[in-house]
C-alpha cells in the first residue's frame, strides 16, 4: 500500500472456504480490479489458504459503504454466501497509527 495520511480505515475480511469453490478465483481478481477503480479506495493486501485474509483500505467510511453497495460486488457477495465461502467475518477499523520494518 502507499504511503498515505492518517487516520484511514480497513476493511478486514477473513474466511473460510467451502468445497465448491469454482469461478472464486476469477472473480476475486475482478474484485481487486473492481476495487481499485473506486473513490476512496487506498490499498489491498490478500492472502488465501487455509483461511483467507483480505485486508482493504479506504479513505473514509462512506467510501466503504459505496463499495458494498456496488451492483458488481454485489453479486460477489451473494455468491460468496451461497457458494464460496462456509464462514466469514467482516471488520471495520480505524487506523491511527502504522509502522513498518525492512531489512536493508
Amino acid at each position: 500500500m502507499n504511503k498515505v495520511f492518517k487516520p484511514y480505515y480497513a476493511v478486514i475480511f477473513t474466511s473460510t472456504q467451502s468445497e465448491y469453490i469454482e469461478g472464486y478465483s476469477e472473480m476475486a481478481g475482478k474484485m481487486e480490479s473492481l476495487a481499485k477503480e473506486q473513490d476512496g479506495f487506498l490499498g489491498i493486501d490478500s492472502a488465501r489458504n487455509a483461511i483467507g485474509i483480505t485486508v482493504s483500505y479506504w479513505q473514509d467510511i462512506e467510501s466503504i459503504k459505496k463499495w458494498k453497495q456496488n451492483s458488481e460486488h454485489l453479486i460477489a457477495q451473494q455468491k460468496g454466501r451461497n457458494q464460496w465461502y462456509s464462514w466469514y467475518n467482516v471488520r471495520i477499523c480505524k487506523v491511527e497509527k502504522e509502522y513498518e520494518h525492512s531489512l536493508p
